[in-house]
């Protein structure tokens, strides 16, 4: 009788929205059928099952939100007959002061296929771990406690990333190896501000989406723990607009500016690897070879799709991709792999007429560059003269932790030499 759960389809979902039911309530279900359309924090996605059998009960109705791990459906095989489903057990009771402390867990840190879940799940917490969490206090799901008890892993040593910092069942079977309690860091968090009420001001309250927040998290994460530093350089645009001119009447085919700017970064993080690079705690991660993330604007917010290879990749063929990741991000479309494995990320909002900024790293990256718009003013040229030129700022946040001013420097002078001279791209 495997209960199926809120699958985990991102890096950074915690929960997912059931916007349709493919099968209905009756329907016999065969291993890779699809069952529901699930929306992420970045994408529309189909779920697929993992069991055959029998849609016995759906949980969740179309619209839902889940947590990642909770119970949406049951699957019966034949022969199977339809149990309760999984209700929220008594929180135990405290143990004595002289009762015995229970054995910290040593998990697999593998995540449970759905017949391990479910037999979890009929042994009722009886498993070989017995019941290790009899006192735990922790906020968790009740399947997240019983798959706990199945296994033997302490609630205790492990974090949550449910609502509130609610243990789930995907935390559980992704819990460390050999986890004991957590010991107190004595460090408290920083408090989040909040507005307070204004009189009389009338005011619209928007809930966070799931994009959204996850946006808060991982920029909140960023800022505070990476250490960042910043370079800009103005670029003569000059012979990129030529280029792009000539190009375009000679193979008739289009591209833009961005495309160009693209196309540099990835050739020039090839030349300089110590910027297309992450940091890995005890160790620096250098890539050998150059995964490019783009921002695109979505409504919610903003993702990253990530062009692969994009040094290997000649202009048109980084124009094709960005054309196809922006329209599919914008329809959440884009699957969970095309938005991982990016090693260095570009931010353009030239074309909404921004000179130039400062973006954020996009962890684990350690360089992110912000592309700025195309503008006209005054210069200096070689006679010393004053004309009216062409200028684009590009701006590269830099992880300290990983890359040096001097190495970030020498790799802007590479990307300035390929935007000046962009035949070079074509080689």
């Amino acid at each position: 009788m495997p209960e199926i759960t809120m699958p985990k389809l991102s890096d950074t979902m915690t929960e997912g929205t059931l916007l349709r039911w493919r099968k209905k309530k009756g329907d016999k279900v065969e291993v890779g059928d699809i069952l529901a359309e699930v929306e992420t924090d970045k994408a529309t996605m189909e779920m697929e099952a993992f069991e055959e059998g029998t849609l016995a009960d759906i949980y969740v109705p179309e619209g839902g939100k889940v947590v990642v791990g909770a119970a949406i459906a049951l699957v019966l095989a034949d022969g199977e007959k339809a149990g309760d489903k999984p209700k929220a057990s008594p929180t135990p009771a405290a143990p004595a002061a002289d009762a015995p402390a229970a054995r910290p867990a040593v998990s697999t840190g593998r995540p449970l296929t759905p017949r391990a879940r479910a037999a979890a799940l009929r042994s009722g917490g009886g498993g070989a771990g017995g019941n290790v969490n009899a006192g735990v206090r922790v906020k968790s799901t009740p399947l997240a406690r019983k798959i706990a008890d199945a296994r033997g892993v302490r609630l205790d040593t492990v974090k949550g990333t449910g609502p509130g910092g609610r243990v789930i069942a995907f935390d559980v079977e992704n819990a460390p190896v050999g986890g004991a309690a957590p010991a107190a860091t004595g460090a408290s968090p920083v408090p989040t501000i909040l507005p307070t009420p204004i009189a009389g001001m009338p005011e619209t309250k928007v809930p966070l989406s799931g994009m959204r927040r996850v946006i808060a998290e991982r920029l909140l994460a960023s800022k505070t723990q990476i250490p960042h530093f910043y370079l800009t350089i103005e670029i003569d645009a000059a012979p990129m607009m030529a280029f792009r001119k000539e190009y375009i009447a000679a193979s008739g085919g289009k591209i833009t500016f961005n495309d160009i700017a693209l196309s540099a970064v990835a050739r020039a993080a090839m030349q300089k690897p110590k910027v297309n690079a992450a940091f890995a705690g005890d160790a620096i991660i250098e890539y050998g070879s150059v995964n490019l993330s783009v921002a695109i604007a979505v409504e919610d917010g903003l993702v990253t799709p990530v062009i692969r290879d994009a040094q290997k990749l000649s202009l048109k063929e980084i124009s094709a991709a960005v054309k196809d990741l922006a329209t599919r991000a914008r329809d959440k479309k884009l699957k969970p792999d095309e938005y991982a494995g990016g090693t260095i990320t570009v931010s353009n909002l030239g074309s909404y007429g921004i000179e130039q900024f400062c973006a954020i790293v996009n962890p684990p990256q350690a360089a992110i560059l912000a592309v700025g718009a195309i503008v006209k003013k005054p210069v200096v040229n070689e006679r010393d003269e004053i004309e009216i030129g062409h200028r684009m700022s590009i701006t590269l946040s830099g992880d300290h932790r990983v890359v040096d001013g001097a190495v970030a420097a020498e790799y802007m002078t590479v990307l300035r030499k390929l935007l000046e001279s962009p035949a070079l791209l074509l080689l």
